[in-house]
């Protein structure tokens, strides 16, 4: 069994209208709100053993804020491929991480990551930003995993949702 966590970035400032939105900044809210979804990782024992986010600005400082908080120790994996990315290109890049690593979390953007949860568990979770989906995968090696690999939610936290 492979774990898989799917994260949207946390909410982005829209102060500076001319930057491009791969530059946009995490506001206020998403400065406080990645964080406290790496608490989340922490408290509940998911610290990932492999985290591959977006290159844009705002997934990689969610990232980062998430990986502190969470005491994750690994590097963490940057791709241009996962910007405006569909269910098809996370998965691709998922099918070639290591075998040995049990647990991955991908920091994204919406739609693909709402529509990623509902493609590998059949459910359809509403993911905004800094949403955090835990799958549980049914399969023992990530070249396994498929268009057509049917996980189970597990749960999803929402920043709004949890106690302040």
């Amino acid at each position: 069994m492979k774990t898989l966590l799917i994260l949207r970035h946390a909410k982005s400032s829209w102060d500076n209208m001319y930057l491009s939105d791969f530059e946009r900044p995490l506001s206020k809210r998403g400065k406080d709100d990645a964080p406290r979804m790496g608490e989340v990782l922490r408290r509940e024992e998911l610290v990932p053993d492999l985290i591959i986010s977006s290159a844009a600005k705002r997934a990689v400082a969610t990232a980062q804020l998430a990986a502190r908080a969470c005491e994750y120790e690994n590097e963490i994996t940057f791709t241009r491929d996962f910007y405006h990315a569909d269910p098809d290109s996370y998965i691709e890049v998922l099918s070639e991480v290591d075998d040995e690593v049990a647990s991955v979390m991908v920091v994204g953007h919406n739609p693909g990551i709402e529509e990623l949860v509902e493609q590998i568990s059949g459910v359809w979770e509403r993911m905004p930003t800094a949403a955090l989906a835990q799958i549980q995968l049914p399969i023992e090696r990530w070249g396994d995993l498929t268009f057509d690999t049917s996980g189970e939610l597990i749960t999803v936290w929402r920043p709004k949702e949890l106690a302040a």
